[in-house]
């Protein structure tokens, strides 16, 4: 595996950089949302439908978090992008007994209150319109080897088009309480936010 690196330099140029492209690509950004307690270390779940996804979190965690970025990656893609390595991505490399490594460092990192670990628990790219959407068994392995309470925050980016040129993009969040909670549970309560925050964006209108 791959652990995070944040280079002084390059790790606040990247959040930068995925801020301005965002600006410049869409048309109008929506931030909804409100974070209960931010004293804890953040555990974000979030959907993965595009390459943006990343820069969307980072961009969110900079103006509403504050918190040192942490996200996972599978190694492939990470390797083919060694650069965001040094803006606090790590890797996970599928199919191997890295991954326990790569779950592991998740819960160290998840210690530290100064801390955010970003993942994508359906482990691969989905259409924003496939649903619901499937975790994979990682992040209830990371759950049970926590041996400390983190803030779990769920994450749903959308984009939409309506009448611009431009697609809008919409930024859904909300605090979410996983104690005592399945996986199953977990997928089931963030598929049923997911759908509400779908609804939000059929019809036109600035939310």
């Amino acid at each position: 595996m791959i652990k995070a690196k944040h280079h002084w330099f390059l790790s606040p140029f990247l959040v930068w950089y995925g801020w301005m492209r965002i600006k410049m690509h869409f048309n109008k950004i929506r931030i909804n949302g409100n974070l209960k307690n931010k004293k804890r270390p953040l555990l974000i779940i979030a959907n993965h439908f595009s390459w943006w996804d990343g820069f969307f979190i980072a961009s969110l965690n900079k103006k509403q978090f504050g918190k040192k970025f942490h996200i996972l990656m599978e190694e492939k893609q990470l390797v083919e992008n060694k650069i965001l390595n040094q803006g606090g991505v790590f890797s996970l490399r599928k199919n191997s007994k890295d991954v326990v490594r790569s779950l592991q460092y998740s819960v160290e990192l998840l210690k530290d209150p100064g801390n955010m670990v970003a993942l994508f628990p359906q482990g691969q790219f989905e259409s924003k319109y496939q649903h619901p959407l499937h975790f994979e068994k990682g992040l209830d392995w990371i759950l049970k080897k926590l041996p400390n309470k983190v803030e779990m925050v769920f994450i749903v980016n959308l984009t939409e088009y309506f009448d611009s040129v431009k697609p809008n993009l919409y930024i859904y969040y909300k605090t979410y309480d996983y104690e005592r909670k399945t996986l199953a549970g977990i997928e089931k309560d963030y598929n049923d936010f997911y759908e509400e925050c779908f609804k939000k964006n059929i019809t036109f209108k600035d939310n």
